[in-house]
């Protein structure tokens, strides 16, 4: 019977591990490319306000078109940030420059030379200890420099984005670990505006044509025009999650209590959505990428008829007096209405 019982909760325990090893590390991550089609249930809210969206007739007409295009950086620029303590001004530079030396001889392999390199000085400053002097009925208290801290920021340009892991070990062996950023450059972007513009431009001549075919001629409507183009880089889409919560099988075959540790943090990029863009270019992408996007909007009023004046007829009676004298004779004489 005990033995029976046991095999429960064995059961039991894998039913809820096998729950939790399904929903893995972050529930988004593994189910944002899952849509259930045919007889199943939509569960999204916002896929299901989609489907039984109501559209509304209106007698204007809305041309609204968007782009995107995903362009990899040409050059890229890492930042490090370098800090050096020495005893005097001349020693913490000559120490500083001998750990950024060892890193620029060692990313020579790979291509990146002396110009891919700028230093920003950031601090260089000393440092202060209190010293004291006993005299005969008192003490004081004086700072004096003790060594000098200097702090730069070293720029490091690359051009393939496999080349930074060899920037980092460079650096590690040098002791500079903190990393500040990453930049991304591009060098075409006129170019990249020029290329969507001239997509969207297609696609506003085709959406006309779909209208005219409808019955609307777009020529007897005024219309108004809004635009927009914009640039999103990598570090403006980096989401975090923690890991789930896991089951130590091992602790329940010793009878011992579970200790739970600290979930790391964890970060993923996470571009634009596509769903909204009627014109994606180069919508596979490997690495991040930086997404360039421009959105037009046409709004089409049906022109005012003209109202044409009804011309007024105006009737003029002139009136004249006969009078007719005593010798018979006729005089007519115009009435003044004035």
């Amino acid at each position: 019977m005990k033995n029976h019982a046991l095999s429960i909760l064995l059961i039991l325990v894998c039913i809820l591990t096998t729950n939790a090893q399904h929903k893995g590390n972050y529930d988004k991550i593994s189910r944002q490319n899952i849509l259930h089609s045919g007889n199943a249930t939509i569960y999204n809210p916002t896929i299901q306000q989609q489907i039984n969206k109501v559209l509304t007739p209106s007698t204007h007409v809305f041309i609204d078109v968007k782009a995107l295009q995903n362009v990899k950086a040409t050059t890229y620029t890492a930042i490090f940030n370098v800090s050096q303590i020495g005893p005097t001004a001349d020693s913490t530079n000559l120490l500083i420059n001998q750990r950024i030396d060892k890193i620029k001889n060692q990313l020579k392999a790979i291509g990146i030379t002396e110009d891919d390199f700028a230093i920003d000085v950031i601090s260089f400053v000393p440092n202060y200890e209190i010293e004291v002097q006993k005299k005969l009925f008192s003490k004081t208290y004086t700072e004096v420099p003790n060594g000098f801290e200097l702090q730069q920021n070293l720029h490091i340009q690359f051009t393939k984005t496999n080349q930074f892991e060899t920037i980092l070990t460079a650096c590690a062996k040098s002791e500079v670990y903190n990393l500040v950023k990453v930049d991304y450059y591009i060098e075409n972007i006129d170019e990249v505006y020029k290329n969507l513009q001239t997509k969207l431009l297609k696609l506003i001549d085709e959406k006309k044509t779909y209208y005219n075919v409808l019955g609307f001629d777009l020529a007897n409507y005024n219309v108004a025009i809004a635009d927009d183009q914009y640039c999103y880089f990598p570090k403006d889409f980096y989401q975090s999650y923690q890991a789930f919560n896991s089951v130590s099988f091992e602790a329940m075959k010793k009878r011992k209590g579970v200790t739970t540790v600290k979930k790391q943090t964890s970060y993923y990029y996470q571009p634009l959505s596509y769903e909204n863009y009627d014109i994606v270019i180069n919508p596979s992408i490997l690495e991040p990428v930086v997404q360039i996007g421009m959105n037009i909007r046409l709004q089409y009023s049906p022109k005012p008829k003209e109202v044409k004046p009804e011309p007024v007829v105006k009737t003029e009676i002139k009136h004249k007096y006969y009078v007719v004298s005593p010798n018979g004779t006729l005089d007519i004489k115009a009435l003044q209405t004035d």
